[in-house]
């Protein structure tokens, strides 16, 4: 479904729309770089702020256009400090970004690395049988402005808490493009997205330092080969053979590993940028040491590294993570193969931290 907004947001528009845009009111195009600043540099929470626009344009502006397209619904914070936030949309979507942190040696807590998980759609039509986002189906996919805007709700946030505390002003580290939906099933949104968080004009996050994830649509992965941005990709691949990765990801029935392993094989060589595979660990499902011998036999003709992640529960569903001496074992035929892996720690575990479980849980409260 195609969502339109009532009115377009600005952070929807790269600066030479945003001067089309303005250009029937009269206003001169060297404005729409003052309006990129107050947006992107300054992450203005409303209109009054910008205080360099003439009146009537920032009149103009209210009248026809918004800042963000959603707001922040409500803010969980867990006790390892993973906060997950709520957003809705003008036409009442949920939709849930976190913000993870990593603390480090030496430093406190508020010094942590700090990565932002972001959504691509409202909900997710792919149906991938451990996660909690497609639960509920696919509603729509979110604009290339509610992309963005969920950084800036992050950012503001974080520099909100820290104004006073500046020795513990660290900048975000990561963008993942890991949480609700498919991003290569909404392909133009979140390339515009990308673009916006990269460019100079506007948030200048480096392109190494942004990651998205995919469960798997080849055709979409070879057009991503040829985009200019050098930003990461991740393969969520949780089964190393099609007759397990069947059973929880049924995309692979379109895009069998035979067609997948060379479409991401080719990205990485156009990109020169490592690969990362995910692999969620679910007991008696994948959890194998023959499934353990394949992965490592892929990973290392991809030359990738491999991000084994315990699965996280989710209420509802069957599945259990293995115990920790399954892990370990696991984890040890990848080292052995010399493999370059992660076992990932569990993170907002006591506030449904999982993609898709909070919004869940307040649409049953809902209905």
């Amino acid at each position: 479904m195609r969502f339109t907004p009532e009115k377009p947001s600005l952070y929807g528009m790269n600066p030479e729309e945003l001067a089309d845009f303005i250009e029937p009111g009269g206003f001169p195009a060297f404005r729409a770089k003052q309006i990129t600043d107050w947006l992107y540099r300054k992450r203005v929470a409303g209109w009054e702020e910008m205080s360099n626009l003439p009146k009537d344009l920032n009149e103009w502006l209210r009248e026809r256009s918004c800042l963000s397209p959603n707001s922040v619904l409500m803010v969980r914070k867990a006790s390892d400090i993973t906060e997950k936030l709520l957003l809705q949309g003008e036409d009442q979507s949920l939709v849930e970004t976190v913000l993870i942190r990593y603390p480090q040696r030496g430093v406190g807590t508020d010094s942590s690395r700090k990565t932002i998980c972001v959504s691509s759609q409202v909900g997710c039509a792919y149906g991938c049988k451990f996660c909690a986002s497609g639960l509920a189906g696919w509603k729509r996919d979110l604009t290339a402005a509610e992309i963005i805007s969920q950084f800036i709700h992050v950012a503001r946030m974080e520099e909100e808490r820290d104004r006073d505390r500046p020795e513990n002003r660290v900048p975000l580290d990561n963008i993942v493009f890991m949480g609700m939906g498919e991003p290569l099933a909404n392909y133009d949104n979140v390339i515009r997205a990308i673009r916006t968080l990269n460019a100079e004009w506007g948030l200048h996050f480096g392109a190494r330092r942004i990651t998205l994830s995919t469960s798997g649509l080849v055709p979409q992965i070879r057009k991503l080969a040829e985009e200019p941005i050098q930003f990461r990709l991740a393969l969520s691949l949780h089964g190393a053979t099609n007759e397990v990765r069947q059973q929880i990801m049924p995309i692979n029935k379109r895009y069998p590993l035979e067609e997948l392993i060379p479409a991401v094989a080719a990205f990485s060589e156009k990109h020169g940028r490592m690969l990362t595979l995910e692999f969620i660990l679910i007991e008696d499902v994948n959890d194998s040491f023959e499934q353990a011998r394949k992965l490592a036999e892929i990973a290392g003709s991809l030359h990738a590294h491999v991000n084994i992640i315990p699965y996280n529960t989710v209420e509802g569903l069957p599945w259990k993570r293995p115990n920790i001496k399954r892990q370990t074992a696991f984890a040890n035929i990848l080292r052995q193969a010399r493999i370059s892996h992660t076992v990932r720690k569990e993170k907002g575990h006591d506030i449904e931290a999982a993609c898709g479980q909070l919004r869940l849980q307040v649409e049953r409260e809902r209905a």
